[in-house]
């Protein structure tokens, strides 16, 4: 069969049910709840779908079964690396049962992100995801069931919300740089849920060892542009700083142009740590100690509470925190004089 020949007949939900020796009902119930067929009669039909190459209707299925077999996944910014394995997780639970995710990215605002949300409901999305700042107006015109991924602000309590312990990663990255012997630090923050728990833990814990600590951009992003804009006031400002905890890795890695810029380097007369543990943290040129913020588990985590709420196995709302762990790599060392 040539898949380029439009003259050629496609094959049926019939000719894989023929194929595979069993129901054209069975096929159905293989496509749609897997789960509830055998592992033999599974594969049987697999081998037949691939072999003919059949392409089951996506609209012929939503008719039957009501639903569309997507979840929607509202993000505020593409840049930010988190995304990238919130996204690996979720995918990891969605596809055995046939989820596809639909991502919509938002400039971060309520309005923006309402927007992108309407946009994902208006495609009859079975649940939806919002890893952005909400707002009361989002959440209150969901119509589906709904899960909020990482820290954000003003989520109801009857609102399922599944995150990293920022918390205690902020405290895990001051007790590593107060290890190695730092008492004068540097945190870049920004605004938004996430960067408000990681400054809370780290400023605490730093408090308690007497640390001496200077924070900025509470207020700003936490791009690139702003890790460097910060990093640049730091350094300038408080030049006896030994050591820098950034709010993620991309802001870490605007830091560390701002450090090469001035002549010094990391970590011989820098410290530096990012959060995420990011493709980027772990890239041989960098080599970033990181906090892990596990964020595929809680993309796998938002996926199963989806999953339950939407064939109604659980309706109850719920918090849970993912541990997080501090990877060490090379760019932290005790604290150098700087003449």
């Amino acid at each position: 069969m040539n898949p380029r020949n439009p003259q050629v007949r496609r094959p049926t939900i019939y000719d894989v049910a023929k194929s595979a020796g069993v129901s054209p009902s069975l096929v159905s119930l293989v496509l749609q709840n897997p789960e509830r067929v055998s592992e033999k009669r599974r594969e049987s039909v697999r081998n037949a779908i691939a072999e003919l190459g059949y392409r089951p209707s996506r609209a012929a299925t939503t008719l039957a079964s009501n639903r569309t077999k997507s979840i929607g996944l509202v993000i505020d910014d593409y840049r930010n690396l988190w995304f990238v394995d919130l996204l690996r997780g979720m995918e990891s639970v969605l596809t055995e049962p046939g989820f596809q995710v639909m991502l919509a990215d938002s400039r971060p605002g309520e309005n923006r992100i309402k927007e992108a949300a309407d946009g994902l409901l208006a495609m009859h999305v079975d649940g939806l995801v919002i890893a952005a700042e909400p707002g009361a107006a989002v959440l209150g015109g969901t119509v589906v069931p709904t899960v909020v991924a990482g820290w954000r602000h003003g989520v109801p309590a009857e609102v399922s919300l599944i995150t990293n312990d920022d918390d205690g990663g902020g405290a895990m990255a001051a007790d590593h740089l107060m290890h190695l012997g730092h008492r004068s630090v540097g945190h870049l923050s920004g605004s938004g849920g996430a960067a408000a728990h990681r400054r809370a833990g780290f400023q605490g814990r730093a408090r308690q060892a007497g640390m001496d600590l200077v924070v900025v951009g509470e207020e700003g992003g936490t791009s690139e542009e702003d890790g460097y804009a910060s990093a640049c006031w730091l350094l300038d400002h408080h030049p006896g700083i030994t050591a820098i905890f950034a709010a993620n890795d991309t802001m870490a890695l605007g830091a560390l142009g701002a450090i090469k810029a001035r002549g010094l380097a990391v970590p011989e007369d820098i410290s530096l740590v990012g959060y995420d543990n990011s493709s980027l943290a772990k890239s041989r040129l960098l080599e970033l100690t990181s906090v892990d913020n596990r964020s595929d588990l809680v993309g796998m985590e938002v996926a199963r509470a989806l999953l339950h709420r939407i064939t109604g196995n659980a309706v109850e709302t719920h918090r849970k925190l993912i541990d997080p762990a501090l990877v060490v790599r090379g760019t932290t060392a005790g604290p150098a004089v700087r003449h």
